[in-house]
Formats: structure tokens, sequence, C-alpha cells
């Protein structure tokens, strides 16, 4: 004679409990799945390749690139305080607006979507690392920005806190840069493009400064740069981001 495990008793009670154990457990994972999209590895991961040019979350500033905080749903090339390219303001006055859509075909190469823009990336090709990513940053670049282009403190009259705040302190000559500017413009392009080699021009006085100190004390480990930095006093760095800074990219 076969016995169905279902008409035994215990078997039944220990049935209809578990059964009671995951229901109730249902919302909770659902919440657990929801708050994971802010602390995704995977994106953070894949958010990695694109921290030396932007920052996003609480306080982000601009770098390299704009800081991408309310990135879903922001017009291209609109945010104040970052000289975007011509043709990055040209898209956005032509109506290009950062949607999911429009950051996955921008993402997967960038200088195709928008030609002639100054960003660096060469692309990413797997659909599935742009979706993590832009899921990522439309989680995260939810969060409240600093104030773009702001001086750190020592520009203020507080104590310096390092060298770079030192140099910022100081009122550098854009003449002077100009003149000091030709050995940079042998690798970076003097019209603002980034063909591989990121473009300097326009670039925040502030970034400016904490980069190329950042090459000097070998934070940054690239060898033609600290070659280059290396023997800059603090007027000619001051004097070198006063022009940079102060350009228009073409």
């Amino acid at each position: 004679m076969r016995i169905g495990l279902r008409n035994i008793p215990f078997v039944r009670s220990v049935t209809k409990i578990s059964l009671g154990l995951c229901l109730a457990l249902l919302p909770t994972v659902s919440s657990q799945a929801l708050a994971s999209d802010l602390t995704d590895p995977a994106g953070e991961r894949l958010f990695f390749l694109c921290t030396k040019c932007h920052e996003v979350g609480e306080g982000a500033r601009h770098k390299v690139g704009p800081h991408l905080d309310g990135i879903i749903g922001r017009i291209a090339g609109s945010i104040d305080g970052f000289n975007y390219s011509m043709a990055m303001r040209a898209a956005g006055e032509s109506g290009l607006k950062w949607t999911r859509e429009t950051l996955d075909s921008y993402l997967a190469k960038p200088s195709d979507f928008v030609p002639g823009n100054r960003m660096s990336f060469r692309g990413m090709s797997d659909a599935k690392n742009r979706s993590t990513l832009i899921e990522w940053l439309a989680a995260v670049s939810a969060s409240a920005p600093g104030k773009p282009g702001s001086e750190p403190a020592a520009a203020s009259g507080a104590p310096p806190a390092s060298f770079a705040d030192i140099v910022l302190a100081m009122e550098g000559d854009p003449d002077y840069g100009e003149y000091l500017a030709g050995e940079c413009v042998t690798c970076h392009q003097a019209s603002g493009h980034a063909d591989g080699i990121p473009s300097i021009v326009g670039l925040p006085r502030a970034y400016f400064v904490r980069a190329l100190f950042e090459y000097k004390t070998n934070v940054r480990s690239n060898e033609v740069m600290k070659l280059r930095v290396s023997n800059l006093a603090n007027e000619e760095i001051a004097a070198l981001a006063a022009y940079f800074s102060g350009l228009e990219p073409q």
C-alpha cells in the first residue's frame, strides 16, 4: 500500500509552516532587492572605468568630465560650470536628452553617437554591462550634487591643507600659462578633442591643480606626466591651470 506524504499530519503541518514563512519573507526580499540597486557591486565596479573623469553621488563635482548627478532626464551639454565641446552643446540644443536608451547608445560608442565630442572613452560593447551601469547610475545619481566649480576652502582665506591648496590660493597668470603650454599640447590637443588622450581644455582649475600634484607625488603613475610636471614650480602650475581652465573647447 502506497502512502502519500501529504496524508501524514506532521508533513502537512510542516508544509503549511514553510509556505507561510515563504509568503511572509516575500516583501522583505523585494525591499532588499530594491535597495540593492544603490549598492549593486557590478554597477559600482563598472563605474570604476568612469571615475578618472566623472563623479556621482552627494557632493559630486566636475572633473575631466561633468558630474553625473541627475543624469537621467538631463539635457546634453547643459550643466553650468563645465566647458562642454561644441558638439555636445549642439546636441543638447537639438534636443538630445539623457535617457536610459540614449545613454545606452552613447556608451556603446561615444564618438559615433555624438561625433566631435571630447570624451576619450572608446565605448562599452557589452549590452548587459551597459544596462547594469545605467541602472546603477540612475539609482546613485538621484543624490543632490555639490556646487560644481566652487573653489576649495583655501581660496576663500582658510588655512591651506596641502600644497595643491597653496597653489589654488594663488592667482595664476593665463598669459604665462599659454607660454608654458607648448609641451602640454604636444599630447593634449589644443582644440579640446580627445583621441585616446584626455582633453585638458576647459578643465576645472581645482581639478587641474590637484591632478598635477598627484603626478608629482606618485599618486598617479603615468611616467610621461610625472616627467613633465616634476620640475614645475607652484607659479607655473597656477599659470597653466588659469590658462587651460579659461579655454573653450572647439
